[in-house]
């Protein structure tokens, strides 16, 4: 068989092994190039592709090319010369030509974009794309400046996926992640990604709480049909901490209705929240199950190296030289998200400026000693409690009493994990906190959360929440 057949009868094996969502994600707009002497090369479209193919998938594909062509096969190597970078090479080329060109036929530029008036009149189709609202995107939110790593390389994936294929991958798409790990970052380099590969589509970014103040007004100048036709013109509509919506029936009804009317015309949708749909409260049935009807992925807390490297590249950006000693310094004790990381590098530079003094390690911890004093201010088992009480609606009589109903077991039981795994709590003195129990009580709820948090969504969700809820209230 060609290299055609030959990768194509790979693909299809590939394709019964691993999940639809990492399939297409890595192994989209990939080809053999060539096969010598044992190594075979492949076309990537991209240097995200070229790393997982071949750092993560490596063994796979080898296997099963072997399964066709035999021991042979030693090796694979990727190269990235797939139809996305012939693409941007030929647009860096013929940029200026088209902008002249687009002058000389005085051919009507992309309309300027403007914000939502409740009072304007209503556009005709015709008129529609020349008159969608403000975009809200920031441009110096790109993806080349999001450094990505363990903790966000699927979230990352998919949104440089959608960005490529709007409404035909992943429809919609529900990224969640605690406070400052860098959702809005990426939401906004999805945006201003689509926007520069295709400077016609209708793009909106907005925050839950700033769609619900725009329905308010359009509601109190009664023009609800008006504002559901605005919102249904866009091609991707991004909604940011969508968990605002909780508690908001009319918003909720509203957004279900652009949501359906977005989704039936293959429009993107992609949304963040702090938590995954099934944690968000009093959020309605129907709107639930739509957000979990396409991809869920998640952003949690980057760890020491993934932070170190965010400080390296914040330094280049802002130009400005520390060595690596005060760098390291500061991802050791500023761990709970990127904006506190990037807050105390602020705070190290404008120090060494105001005082003209070279930053040093020295430098450094004295700068932050407060801030670290706060950082690592400890929880304790009463935070854990009311935290957890939150979170279930449950009290602390219902979590200390000797009961077994299902859902304040399960609360127990995660308040239980949180005292191991936070505050490193020996298991006799758990059990002795919750009513005298025996310590293979708190050991069981230990081992039973850990397990399942690798296998339930919601449960990994709830945690991340409880983290997020106490690191937050207690200085982290």
């Amino acid at each position: 068989m060609n290299h055609q057949e030959l990768w194509k009868s790979v693909l299809g094996q590939i394709e019964l092994s691993i999940s639809k969502a990492n399939f297409v994600t890595w192994f989209q707009n990939t080809s053999i190039l060539s096969i010598e002497d044992g190594s075979v090369v492949i076309s990537v479209p991209n240097g995200f592709a070229k790393e997982w193919l071949e750092n993560k998938y490596n063994h796979t594909i080898i296997q099963s090319l072997r399964s066709f062509e035999g021991d042979a096969v030693r090796s694979i190597r990727c190269v990235i010369s797939g139809p996305q970078t012939i693409k941007k090479s030929i647009d860096a080329i013929t940029q200026p030509v088209q902008q002249i060109d687009i002058a000389s036929k005085s051919s009507p530029l992309p309309p300027r974009i403007q914000p939502f008036n409740p009072t304007a009149p209503v556009p005709t189709p015709k008129l529609a794309t020349a008159m969608f609202h403000e975009s809200n995107l920031n441009p110096r939110y790109t993806f080349d400046d999001y450094v990505v790593a363990e903790n966000n390389e699927l979230a990352h994936a998919a949104c440089v996926a959608v960005s490529r294929n709007l409404g035909q991958l992943y429809n919609p798409l529900f990224i969640y992640g605690g406070v400052g790990l860098g959702k809005t970052h990426l939401l906004q380099a999805l945006g201003n990604e689509v926007k520069r590969q295709h400077p016609e589509k209708t793009i909106k970014y907005i925050t839950s709480e700033r769609f619900t103040s725009e329905l308010v007004d359009s509601i109190k100048n009664q023009k609800t049909d008006k504002f559901k036709e605005y919102y249904q013109q866009m091609d991707l509509l991004i909604i940011d901490d969508v968990q605002f919506l909780s508690g908001r029936e009319k918003t909720q009804n509203e957004f279900f209705h652009i949501f359906n009317a977005l989704y039936q015309i293959n429009k993107q949708i992609v949304i963040s929240s702090d938590r995954p749909p099934k944690s968000i409260p009093t959020l309605e049935d129907r709107l639930r199950s739509r957000f979990e009807g396409g991809m869920i992925t998640d952003i949690s807390q980057p760890n020491e190296e993934t932070r170190l490297a965010i400080l390296k590249k914040k330094v280049i950006e802002k130009g400005v030289s520390i060595d690596e000693e005060s760098l390291r310094f500061i991802a050791e004790n500023i761990t709970q998200n990127i904006r506190e990381i990037e807050g105390a590098l602020n705070r190290v530079i404008a120090y060494s400026e105001f005082y003209k003094t070279p930053p040093s390690i020295s430098l450094v911890e004295k700068v932050l000693s407060q801030l670290i004093i706060q950082n690592k201010k400890t929880i304790s088992t009463e935070d854990i409690v009311s935290a957890t009480e939150k979170l279930f609606s449950v009290t602390k009589d219902d979590l200390l009493k000797k009961g077994r109903k299902k859902g304040i077991a399960h609360a127990r039981q995660v308040a239980m994990y949180l005292m191991r795994s936070e505050l490193s709590m020996p298991f006799s003195s758990i059990g002795d906190y919750f009513g005298g129990r025996d310590h293979t009580t708190a050991l069981h709820a230990f081992e039973k959360i850990s397990a399942d948090i690798e296998k339930n969504l919601r449960l990994k969700g709830d945690i991340s929440t409880l983290k997020n809820e106490l690191y937050h209230q207690n200085g982290g």
